[in-house]
C-alpha cells in the first residue's frame, strides 16, 4: 500500500494527547525509581558501590541506565510540548512526533529498548517484579506510533523537506537567529564540499578554519574579558549541531577549543588563563587533547605517560594514541603521570604543552615528539594521530594550575561540556542523515511512484525525525542545566548515550532508503554512516557512558 500525501491531519491524533503523555510518563518514571531500588542492594556496600558487584550485575546496571534515559528523554519531551502550548505554538506537527515519540518510548521501555543493534534491555533484565505500564501508558503503545500517525509526519515534512527542524525546537529566537547564520555557512561552505574532503581523506581547509575563527566559534563560551564571546553553552549545542549536519569534522574543530578553554578556565591560574584563552577564543591557537594511550583506551586512570623534572621543566616519554587534529594544533592538553610510583589517578598531572604547528610536509617538527597517521572509515577532516614523546620539553610554568596530582579530577570537570557537545555533533550528523535520506526518497521512483510514498520508507523518515527532535530535548535541557551552574554529569552522559545511537540509527536508515546507491561512495549517506559509528565510541563509549550513568543513579 502506497502513502497518500495528503493525510487527513485531526483522525490520528489522540484526544487528550498531552494528558496521557503526563500520565505515560508517570509510569516510565516509576518503572525506573523501582529499577533504581531493586538494583541497589545487589551492588552497595556501606552506601558505595561495589565495584565488583556492579561488574557482576552489569547488565542489569546498563538496562537500569537506558531506562532511567528513556524516563528523563520523555520528560523532557512532555515539558517540551508543554512550553510550545503555553506559547500558542504546539502545531500538528509538534503533537505528532510528541505522540509517535511517547507510543515508542513506552512500547521500548515494557516491551525492549534497543542498547545496540544486538542487545536488548528489558526490565525483566533488572528484576523480576517491576511494575507495568498504566492505562494511559498502554493506551499510547497501542495508539501512538500507528502507521497512519508516521504517514501524517511525514506528509508535512514532505510539504517543507528543507525545514532546519521538523517541528519548533523551543529555543528562542536568539539561539534560532545563531542557528540560522551556522546553517546557511554550513549550506554555503561545506555541504557541497564534505564528501570530497572525506574521499580524498584531507584536511579541512584552513580558510573554513579561519571562516570559523572570524565567526567567533573558537572563543563562544569563553568569558568576553578573555576575548571569547562568553555566551550559553547552549549556543555551542546550536553552532555544533548545525556545523556537524554540514559535515561532522567540521562541527567538531570548535570540540577540542572547548575542551582546552574549559581546563583552563575551570584549573588555571590567573596567569595561564591571561596568556592561553584569548589566542585559543582568536583562533589563533588551535588545541588538542592528548589523553588516551594505547593499553589504556577509556580507562585513563592507569595511562603511564610520565614527565619527570628536569630542572623548572617537565620530559615527557610515552605514547598517545587517537589524537585528533594533532599536526595542526599549536597546543597540547597533556594529561601525564608526573607522581613516580602512583598507578592510578592520584599521580596525573596536566601539561599545557606549546609545540610548532605542522605542515603536510612536516607534521611534527617539534623536538622529542613523533606522530603517525591512524587510517579511520570517517571522521576524517581533521585526521587522527598515534604520538610517540621522547624527553619532549614543557616549561615549569605550563603545568595546569601549578599543582601536581590534580589532573584527573581538572579533566573529569570537562567532560560534562564534551558530552553535551558530541550530543549536539549527534544530533548535526542524523539530522544530515534525515535531510539526505528525504530528499532521495523525494526524487528516487521505483515501481511508477516516489519511494516516499512507501510506508517503510517513510515510517523510517518519520522516526528519524521523531528521535532528532527526542535527542534536541534531552541536550538542550543538560545544556541549560550546565549553564545554571549545576552537576549534569548524568544529564549529559543521558544526552550523549542516547542522541549517539540515534545518530547512527538516523545514518543507517538513510543508507538503507538510499538502496545501492547508500553504498556507493559518490552518495553522501555512506560518508554520513561512515562519520555516524564514531559517535559510539569517543568522549566515553556506549558501555562506559552507561556504567557511568548506573553509578550516578545507584549511588543516589
Amino acid at each position: 500500500m502506497a502513502l497518500d500525501a495528503r493525510t487527513p491531519p485531526h483522525p490520528i491524533l489522540m484526544e487528550g494527547l498531552l494528558d496521557l503523555t503526563r500520565a505515560g510518563l508517570a509510569d516510565a518514571q516509576a518503572l525506573g525509581a523501582a529499577a533504581r531500588a531493586a538494583l541497589q542492594p545487589k551492588v552497595l556496600a556501606a552506601g558505595r558501590i561495589d565495584g565488583a558487584a556492579l561488574d557482576r550485575h552489569q547488565s542489569a546496571a546498563h538496562a537500569l541506565a537506558w531506562i532511567a534515559t528513556y524516563a528523563e528523554a520523555l520528560r523532557q519531551m512532555q515539558l517540551w510540548a508543554e512550553r510550545l502550548e503555553a506559547e500558542g505554538r504546539l502545531g500538528e506537527v509538534e503533537r505528532l512526533i510528541l505522540q509517535i515519540g511517547f507510543g515508542e518510548y513506552l512500547s521500548q521501555l515494557w516491551g525492549g529498548l534497543p542498547m545496540s543493534q544486538g542487545e536488548i534491555a528489558r526490565p525483566g533484565d533488572v528484576a523480576p517484579d517491576l511494575p507495568g505500564p498504566g492505562g494511559a501508558a498502554l493506551a499510547l503503545m497501542a495508539g501512538g506510533n500507528t502507521p497512519e500517525a508516521r504517514a501524517a509526519l511525514v506528509a508535512r515534512m514532505e510539504a517543507d523537506p528543507l525545514a532546519s527542524s521538523h517541528g519548533a525546537t523551543g529555543l528562542g529566537e536568539e539561539f534560532e537567529m545563531i542557528r540560522h547564520q551556522f546553517r546557511r555557512f554550513a549550506d554555503d561552505r561545506v555541504v557541497t564540499q564534505a564528501q570530497g574532503w572525506h574521499l580524498r581523506d584531507e584536511l579541512i581547509p584552513m580558510d573554513v578554519v579561519r571562516d570559523l575563527a572570524d565567526m567567533g566559534v573558537f572563543g563562544l563560551t569563553i568569558p568576553e574579558r578573555f576575548g571569547g564571546l562568553g555566551l550559553p553553552k547552549a549556543a555551542m549545542v546550536v553552532v555544533s549541531e548545525e556545523l556537524s549536519r554540514g559535515y561532522v569534522g567540521v562541527g567538531s574543530l570548535g570540540t577540542r577549543s572547548e575542551i582546552a578553554a574549559e581546563l583552563i578556565l575551570c584549573g588555571g591560574t590567573d596567569a595561564q588563563k591571561a596568556k592561553w584563552l584569548p589566542a585559543i577564543a582568536s583562533g589563533a591557537l588551535l588545541p588538542t587533547a592528548v589523553f588516551t594511550e594505547p593499553n589504556t583506551g577509556s580507562d585513563l586512570g592507569s595511562l603511564t605517560t610520565r614527565a619527570v623534572r628536569d630542572g623548572t621543566d617537565w620530559l615527557v616519554t610515552g605514547n598517545k594514541t587517537w589524537i585528533t587534529h594533532a599536526a595542526r594544533a599549536g597546543v597540547m592538553m597533556m594529561l601525564v603521570r608526573t607522581e613516580p610510583g602512583t598507578t592510578d589517578h592520584r599521580g596525573l598531572s596536566l601539561l599545557v604543552a606549546e609545540k610548532p604547528p605542522g605542515t603536510d610536509e612536516d607534521p611534527f617538527p617539534a623536538a622529542g615528539m613523533t606522530g603517525t597517521e591512524i587510517g579511520v572509515l570517517g571522521y576524517r577532516g581533521m585526521k587522527e594521530y598515534e604520538l610517540a614523546f621522547d624527553g619532549f620539553r614543557v616549561p615549569g610554568e605550563n603545568l595546569l594550575g601549578q599543582v601536581t596530582g590534580q589532573g584527573f579530577r581538572q579533566l573529569m570537570q570537562t567532560f560534562e561540556s564534551a558530552r553535551i557537545q558530541t550530543a549536539a555533533r549527534a544530533i548535526g550528523v542524523a539530522q544530515s542523515a534525515l535531510e539526505v535520506g528525504l530528499a532521495y526518497a523525494l526524487d528516487r521512483r521505483q515501481f511508477g511512484q516516489k519511494t516516499i510514498r512507501f510506508p517503510r520508507v517513510a515510517g523510517k523518515l518519520a522516526m528519524m525525525a521523531v528521535e532528532i527532535m527526542i535527542a534536541r530535548q534531552l541536550t538542550y535541557f543538560s545544556a541549560a542545566e550546565k549553564d545554571s551552574g549545576k552537576r549534569c554529569d548524568l544529564e549529559a552522559g543521558m544526552a550523549k548515550l542516547l542522541a549517539a545511537r540515534i545518530a547512527w540509527a538516523a545514518a543507517d536508515n538513510a543508507v538503507q532508503i538510499h538502496g545501492g546507491n547508500g553504498f556507493a561512495q559518490e552518495y553522501a549517506a555512506s560518508r554520513i554512516l561512515c562519520d555516524a559509528r564514531v559517535l559510539n565510541i569517543f568522549e566515553g563509549a556506549a558501555e562506559i557512558q552507561a556504567t557511568v550513568i548506573a553509578r550516578r543513579l545507584l549511588e543516589g
